[in-house]
């Protein structure tokens, strides 16, 4: 069930309506009910897997909590450390047999056909399931943190079935940790107007994101890198800025959707994008960009493998672990995993140039709190994060070389004297709503980069003001977003994911 189709209409006020009517106490497995059946409208019989994700993890906490009460210190932490290897390994074992096995065999039959060897015949095909890489990462993380003696390990069965399955992040984040979402779960919500006010203006945002901006950039961004060798450089360069936009559109999109509906049924998930390019360099972009996942990596992988203690070049071969692990992570295919490695580099290159840097500002006396030298800085990461988009985008390691070499070798600026970049799989009424669109999301980034609370501000107006906003947003919706036939294949990009 997709967030911006008609059945999710007509699902979430069914689901907010029950849930504060049923009684408090009841509500967890009323939850538990509505997202295992969100979750199944998918693929039914995927949602086994998500239980066997659940039961694996809810029994190590379990075993863990057991191991933990032992005297003898050496067989406590020798259980406690096999009980978190076979969780690990379970669920990984799980994840790597559906997401990446065909991704394996396949790059094992190329190094085999390279040596003039027989290749390996799978026999049959694996289908991804839905927010697998999701509901798993979210699922270990509270083994670690019942194993670390974060959190106490959780009794109630169902209600730690609901911290994996939570309808709204279930599919595509934001990955949660047990000390925020888990603990909710057994905490009385009450109706509250302002706070169902606010997730549902955040929501309207989300699929104004979705809808209008990113789906309507998509018809461009499709165009081009379907058939980028028709392209020259201008059109490829157009199209490689808008995915950015695109992407960014798409999943804080779905962020905000999720955000805006946990909200309204008294539920706070963490924060997943924080105006991320409008960041001073790529380290500051991975504080912004999918906060949920960097910082999953951070406290899970990065921390583990000894982060920053042990040395510079230690410190920089953990980051480019914590990169190429997660450009796998995001797709089973090579080019995700140089994606990774390029924005590992990037941060290593900052690290490495950063004393330079300070010198060059103090040889010149640069003053850096100003806002050419800030603007500056967002540009050049900007540039950067976006050439790392290339591979993300493209098809494979080959398309985003050919990309980048049409980039460099076939300039051609007549397409900016005869309006050809607005009218790239698109009218020209619907190039201007896009433009239009993406002024609305700068200003609204901007605004929050300032800490300006553009929701809180718009629920505090008078209510002809605040519903004029709103259907101003909804007839956006409804007038410029993307329909038709290719709607139902509109799904959130990092859905594959």
């Amino acid at each position: 069930m997709l967030f911006n189709s008609f059945d999710f209409l007509i699902f979430f006020p069914i689901v907010c309506i029950l849930y504060y009517v049923i009684n408090y106490r009841f509500r967890y497995l009323f939850l538990l009910a509505a997202s295992y059946y969100f979750y199944m409208c998918w693929n039914p019989k995927y949602a086994l897997l998500m239980l066997a994700s659940t039961v694996i993890t809810y029994l190590s906490g379990i075993f863990i909590h057991y191991a933990d009460g032992l005297p003898d210190e050496g067989r406590r932490k020798m259980l406690k450390k096999c009980f978190l290897v076979l969780s690990f390994s379970l669920n990984l074992g799980i994840l790597f047999f559906f997401k990446y096995f065909n991704f394996a065999v396949d790059s094992l039959n190329r190094v085999l056909s390279g040596i003039q060897l027989k290749t390996v015949n799978a026999g049959f095909d694996v289908i991804l399931p839905v927010g697998i890489s999701f509901y798993t990462f979210q699922a270990l993380s509270y083994t670690v943190d019942v194993y670390r003696g974060d959190i106490y390990r959780e009794k109630n069965f169902f209600k730690y079935a609901l911290f994996v399955s939570f309808f709204p992040q279930l599919v595509a984040g934001p990955i949660e940790r047990s000390k925020n979402l888990l603990r909710q779960i057994s905490v009385r919500h009450s109706f509250d107007v302002k706070r169902v006010q606010y997730g549902l203006t955040l929501m309207l945002f989300g699929l104004f994101q979705k809808m209008v901006i990113s789906d309507n950039a998509a018809l461009i961004v499709n165009q081009v890198y379907d058939n980028h060798s028709k392209y020259g450089s201008v059109e490829l360069i157009f199209a490689t800025v808008l995915f950015a936009f695109q992407i960014y559109c798409d999943f804080g999109g779905y962020t905000n959707i999720a955000i805006g509906a946990a909200k309204v049924m008294g539920f706070e998930l963490m924060e997943n994008f924080n105006t991320p390019y409008l960041a001073d360099s790529v380290t500051d972009f991975w504080r912004r960009w999918h906060i949920s996942l960097t910082s999953w990596f951070r406290d899970y992988l990065y921390i583990p493998l000894g982060g920053n203690r042990k040395g510079r070049i230690r410190k920089y071969i953990n980051i480019m672990a914590v990169f190429l692990t997660s450009g796998l992570w995001h797709g089973a295919s090579w080019h995700y995993v140089v994606w990774g490695g390029i924005n590992g580099i990037y941060q290593i290159a900052e690290d490495l140039l950063k004393p330079v840097y300070n010198r060059l500002c103090r040889l010149f006396d640069v003053d850096k709190r100003t806002f050419s030298h800030r603007f500056a800085k967002a540009v050049i990461a900007f540039v950067l994060v976006d050439i790392s988009w290339i591979f993300f985008r493209a098809d494979g390691v080959g398309q985003a070389l050919a990309i980048i070499k049409g980039i460099c070798t076939r300039w051609d600026f007549t397409v900016l004297l005869n309006n050809g970049l607005l009218t790239l799989g698109m009218d020209r009424q619907q190039s201007v709503i896009l433009v239009v669109s993406l002024f609305v999301l700068l200003f609204t980034d901007i605004c929050r980069y300032l800490k300006v609370d553009l929701i809180g501000q718009l629920c505090r107006q008078e209510i002809w003001f605040q519903y004029g906003v709103y259907l101003l947003f909804i007839f956006a919706i409804l007038i410029f977003g993307s329909y038709g036939p290719g709607f139902d294949a509109s799904q959130f990009i990092y859905f594959q994911f």
